[in-house]
């Protein structure tokens, strides 16, 4: 009788936790531009200058970026941004699975919806802490400029994780873990669990085939209901990294602050790159990630065969 076949046999959580990494890395290199873009439209109107940038939309922000501060600083911060992803996206996706199933064994054949909120709410918490010093750092070098005479904070990834740690303490390097939690829990069981929900309900109708194009529209959708869910958290959560100590007593403050200032809208801003950077980061993640898990069971298979 015929052995499994590479598709047959479930990915090792090792293989999960891989393939989510490297995945996340492919996908924030493609998209790391929209992301900055979006960090500096939410901090817009922080600092009422006359002096001060107006960035207008997705593509004139990019562009404004590129010609004031040169191409190379819409990828400012990507080595943290890099390491977010290692440390951060590896556990909260790679592990869902695995979590998931911890949640649901003896309880039912098919796991519940409750389980799958409970599994990303439990990995995208743990992946916060781990990796909040990584998102510190690169929200903090996407959203300094050197315009107008201004003298940068950092000159480099490691330059900003020492002087952080040096002028603040090690709890700067936390700083905004409150909200980046808050975010990254709505982030990690929306888009995880609208997923899972979309390309199973894809696969059992008979619409799609568990494959790219199922992939595709998933992770497409999942990207849209994350990035309505979680936009006015995820403004709150730059602005509050991103400032300097004393400008906010703390995050309810920085909000108030933003909502007095600048009107419920401010809580809105950078929608669009959001969800362009997020959705785009979802297709190619999730595509990446699928086929990195069969490509590494099939090269473990196939050596399995051969020995």
């Amino acid at each position: 009788m015929a052995g499994p076949t590479a598709s047959d046999v479930p990915p090792t959580m090792p293989v999960k936790i891989f393939s989510a990494g490297v995945a996340a890395c492919v996908a924030d290199v493609i998209t790391f531009p929209l992301d900055t873009a979006k960090v500096r439209l939410q901090i817009q109107g922080e600092c009422q200058t006359s002096r001060a940038i107006r960035y207008k939309g997705v593509l004139g922000t990019v562009t404004t970026l590129a010609k004031t501060e040169g191409p190379m600083k819409l990828y400012s911060g990507l080595p943290a941004g890099l390491q977010r992803q290692i440390s951060f996206a590896s556990l909260r996706i790679g592990l869902y699975d695995t979590v998931l199933e911890f949640f649901s064994t003896g309880k039912e054949t098919t796991a519940s919806l409750g389980s799958k909120i409970a599994a990303g709410l439990t990995t995208g918490g743990v992946a916060v802490f781990i990796g909040q010093p990584t998102e510190v750092v690169k929200v903090r070098l996407q959203a300094q400029s050197h315009l107008h005479g201004l003298k940068p904070r950092y000159t480099g990834t490691y330059n900003a994780y020492r002087i952080i740690a040096t002028t603040e303490g090690l709890k700067g390097l936390w700083k905004g873990t409150t909200p980046n939690l808050t975010r990254n829990v709505i982030i990690n069981c929306t888009e995880l669990v609208t997923y899972d929900l979309m390309k199973e309900a894809l696969v059992k109708k008979k619409l799609l085939a568990d494959d790219l194009p199922c992939h595709f529209v998933s992770a497409l959708i999942a990207g849209f209901c994350t990035t309505v869910l979680s936009s006015p958290v995820d403004v709150v959560k730059t602005r509050f990294v991103n400032s300097p100590p004393g400008q906010y007593t703390s995050v309810p403050n920085c909000a108030m602050t933003m909502l007095t200032k600048e009107g419920p809208l401010a809580f809105l801003k950078g929608f669009v790159p959001s969800f362009l950077r997020l959705g785009s980061w979802n297709v190619i993640m999730f595509a990446c990630f699928e086929q990195l898990k069969r490509e590494l069971m099939k090269s473990g298979q196939t050596v399995n065969c051969a020995t």
